[in-house]
């Protein structure tokens, strides 16, 4: 039904909504109400697409009266924060918006230790803290802890439910949101799903996709790649339990869960509704790109997916709306922008999305010493829409894959196998005069394909012991770095221990568990005595912070960096110089990143063309010289970011 062009809300979800909510003054009541007029639609048309008729009107009532409980059950200070951010929508496109991610055991060792360091965070300027899987995993192997055996408890080494919501508290009250990981695709088989689908109870049986024989699983296996072919081939396991084969995309102790059934939507929405009463405010949706299954696709980014979050995201804004989701899909550089909206999705699935290909770009240029690739494949991605931001970020948690298409590759006369294949050898020191440190992660033996692990600072070829004038040059490409994705305009995150220029962990095999899994190289414990050496620019941990302390800082009175602004690739007109262009308002912002370790130029008139002609270099505060030569000349690795006086 529609009422003055807008699809009223059945009598039947408006008193389910009510009833719940008559504890609450009228005008909270009506808050709620109001929001559930606006999105009741946006409910209907993702669960449209997903189910059949009886399962939309069945599945939506109960989601309303679940919104409807958190939404009575939020704290008052968190439903504040609710309407401030409702009236700040862009609260995560602000320039002040800078990110941190780490394990918080190897961090700051449990929950309220966090609280300890956060006068360090406060130094970088930090208001993003994203932590690590907190949820309780599977005992042994998990995955990194996303193999999740408890999605409404804590790690018990790290803490409790309790901590987490003191921890929430204590960071709002300084300006830092905290970020956690919530596994859509996936659980442990040791959770009670699993189990008592192992018990024989078919109501969760239909939770997981569960074969008698090889019958399905083979045909779906013609057209599915596999995740890690070294110590998880194929994509289905056997269960004398279950007496079948059960969906196992990632590893045989993490079960694939059937979005199709509603029950499992329903499930999720009540978890997500859970944390963001624990003061949770972003949520990083791993695995989304895998959800929805459709038998002769590789089972990745079915538009089901999008579907799924526009429900999930309809739902916080009935009761938390301060919550946003951010998108871990690491999937082809041209499909990227669809998880933060396009079409009729725009603006109604996630908040965030991790752009790979900036990540990915910023390695090759600085192993080639050249921008063509990366100018050629930025300029020619879709544009993110305008309420949706990117994750800007050169480190994660995981592995590099080298997401480099053969047709951009072909664009500027590569061979897309062949720079994917120097890639590998560059960063893990084989090829001649590569100082990198890296390792090799899951080398697939068919494809010759190589992930690589290291922290930034083993990549770039700093050693344990080196002082800060041993490693000028590589401490220069880390400020290089870290200055592209904070001049990007996204939301910038950094790696724990890059701001440090930490080295790989040489003992990471040691811990029982992870001896399978060098990714573990790039997650070393915080060190104390670089932490202790950071106001020490002799150090390496020294320069390295400071550098990022002063980006950073100059990037948070920049409002050119605001993320709502798309940024355009300039022409290259050396190649050694990744040029950015961000046209604020305010004035045009340029970017230029010499990727060598010479000195390069870039044209005075460009000045003129962008409207620079009276402009100055923000990192430094000086005035932009014209040489003699009618250039302005970039020192080796030297960043500028330039706008008007």
């Amino acid at each position: 039904m529609q009422k003055d062009g807008v699809m009223a809300i059945p009598e039947n979800a408006r008193t389910a909504a009510a009833d719940i909510l008559s504890p609450l003054p009228a005008d909270t009541q009506e808050i709620f109400l109001l929001r559930l007029e606006r999105w009741w639609p946006d409910v209907i048309s993702g669960l449209t697409d997903l189910y059949t008729t009886e399962q939309v009107e069945q599945t939506a009532i109960r989601l309303v009266e679940m919104a409807a409980r958190a939404y009575v059950e939020r704290d008052p200070e968190l439903r504040t924060l609710d309407l401030r951010r409702q009236l700040r929508q862009d609260w995560l496109q602000l320039p002040s918006m800078v990110g941190y991610a780490g394990y918080t055991e190897r961090f700051a060792g449990d929950l309220p230790g966090i609280a300890n360091r956060l006068d360090y965070l406060g130094e970088l300027g930090v208001s993003y803290l994203h932590l690590m899987p907190l949820l309780t995993p599977r005992e042994g192997d998990s995955d990194g802890g996303y193999a999740v055996a408890d999605y409404r408890t804590v790690r018990p080494d790290l803490g409790t439910m309790a901590d987490l919501s003191a921890l929430t508290k204590t960071l709002r009250g300084r300006g830092i949101s905290l970020v956690m990981d919530l596994v859509l695709n996936h659980v442990a088989a040791e959770h009670e799903w699993a189990r008592r689908a192992r018990a024989g109870e078919q109501h969760y049986r239909d939770y997981f996709y569960i074969y008698p024989d090889r019958t399905m699983p083979d045909a779906y296996e013609r057209t599915l790649p596999e995740i890690f072919p070294d110590f998880a081939p194929g994509s289905f396991t056997w269960n004398d339990d279950l007496d079948g084969w059960v969906w196992t995309t990632f590893n045989e102790w993490q079960w694939d869960v059937n979005w199709s059934n509603p029950n499992v939507l329903v499930e999720y929405a009540d978890i997500i509704l859970f944390l963001a009463n624990h003061g949770v405010e972003v949520l990083r949706l791993d695995a989304i790109a895998f959800m929805w299954k459709r038998m002769g696709t590789i089972c990745q980014g079915q538009p089901e997916v999008h579907s799924i979050t526009e429900v999930l995201r309809a739902l916080n804004r009935l009761a938390c709306p301060t919550v946003a989701f951010k998108a871990e899909a690491i999937v082809a550089p041209s499909e990227l922008v669809q998880y933060l909206g396009t079409s009729r999705f725009t603006g109604k699935v996630s908040h965030l999305a991790y752009h790979n290909s900036l990540m990915v770009q910023i390695w090759s240029m600085l192993a080639t010493k050249e921008v063509g690739l990366a100018s050629h494949a930025l300029a020619n991605l879709p544009v993110a829409p305008s309420t949706s931001t990117w994750i800007t970020y050169h480190r994660c948690h995981d592995d590099i894959g080298w997401a480099i298409s053969d047709e951009d590759a072909a664009a500027v006369g590569l061979n897309g196998f062949d720079h994917r294949f120097f890639l590998s050898d560059w960063y893990s020191g084989v090829f001649p005069d590569s100082p990198a440190q890296g390792l090799v992660f899951q080398e697939n033996p068919a494809t010759r394909d190589r992930r690589i692990s290291g922290t930034a600072a083993s990549l770039l070829g700093i050693s344990p012991g080196d002082s800060a004038a041993d490693a000028e040059g590589p401490l220069a490409q880390l400020r290089l770095a870290h200055a592209l994705i904070m001049g990007w305009g996204g939301l910038p995150v950094i790696w724990s221990g890059d701001e440090l220029a930490m080295t790989n962990d040489p003992d990471w095999a040691k811990t029982p568990g992870h001896e399978e899994d060098n990714r573990w190289a790039h997650r070393p414990a915080l060190d104390e005595a670089r932490v202790a050496q950071r106001k020490d620019p002799t150090t390496v941990a020294g320069k390295a912070f400071s550098d990022l302390q002063h980006i950073i800082a100059t990037r948070k009175r920049l409002a050119h960096l605001h993320a709502s602004v798309p940024v355009h690739i300039g022409e290259v007109d050396d190649p050694g110089v990744l040029v950015t262009v961000r046209e604020h308002p305010i004035g045009t912002f340029v970017g230029l990143y010499n990727v060598t370790p010479e000195w390069r130029s870039w044209p005075w008139w460009r000045l003129h063309q962008y409207g620079l002609a009276d402009s100055v270099e923000q990192l430094s505060g000086e005035p932009v010289h014209r040489g003699g030569d009618g250039h302005v000349w970039i020192p080796p690795y030297g960043v500028y970011w330039l706008t008007n006086r």
